[in-house]
């Protein structure tokens, strides 16, 4: 590794904030929650009870699953089972400690939380979105919609695309959100798409956060 790379490595992990921080900072929703418009007659699609990741049960392993990458930007972001395929931006924290949002006007834009790992590190990866806008349905829309077993694939900037596999989609409510539960890592190379769900209402916006679990099952 180059001089280079190596500071690179360097200041990245220093940026990065423990998830201990980064959990309390989330505990209420993100940012992009907030700009959720909810003025449509047929809402976003809720995940179903069977859908739901069991909290109980700790997930069983993944048989010949792949090693962690190292660092790599993203690019794009596919999810073929609700016709998803969005370029990614980074998002970090605004002025007030939320995550950020990707812009509200770009409806098919994803954001990855350059404050945590890259998709395909050891460790939670966060990728968010937005469920609508003042125009219709954005890019993580049908969201609630996606089973246990469908798959998000992550285009990495070195080339790589990591591939994870849904095993649970739940929606929380903001005053409960289990930060912990959502953001903490499993030790192995994980992911979380979050957009908002739930009730909503003019005055507080969307009551909740849906929330898929994932987990890298193949690289290619």
């Amino acid at each position: 590794m180059f001089a280079s790379e190596v500071a690179e490595e360097e200041e990245r992990q220093r940026k990065r904030a423990p998830w201990g921080v980064i959990a309390l900072v989330l505990l209420t929703g993100l940012a992009l929650i907030r700009n959720g418009s909810g003025e449509f007659d047929v809402g976003p699609p809720q995940p179903a009870t069977a859908a739901a990741a069991d909290s109980r049960t700790p997930v069983a392993p993944v048989s010949n699953a792949p090693a962690a990458l190292p660092y790599s930007a993203v690019d794009r972001v596919r999810i073929p089972a609700i016709q998803v395929n969005a370029p990614v931006v980074p998002v970090g924290l605004d002025s007030a400690g939320w995550v950020d949002a990707p812009p509200p006007e770009n409806a098919n834009l994803a954001g990855w939380f350059t404050g945590a790992v890259s998709p395909g590190e050891k460790g939670t990866a966060v990728i968010v979105g937005h469920v609508d806008n003042k125009q219709g349905p954005a890019v993580f829309y049908g969201l609630g919609a996606l089973k246990k077993g469908n798959r998000v694939e992550v285009q990495r900037r070195d080339g790589k695309t990591a591939t994870f596999e849904i095993y649970g989609v739940d929606v929380f409510e903001k005053k409960n959100f289990p930060g912990d539960r959502v953001y903490g890592s499993k030790g192995t190379p994980e992911l979380r798409v979050i957009t908002c769900g739930g009730g909503f209402s003019k005055q507080h916006g969307y009551e909740g956060n849906v929330v898929v679990f994932a987990r890298l099952v193949e690289v290619r």
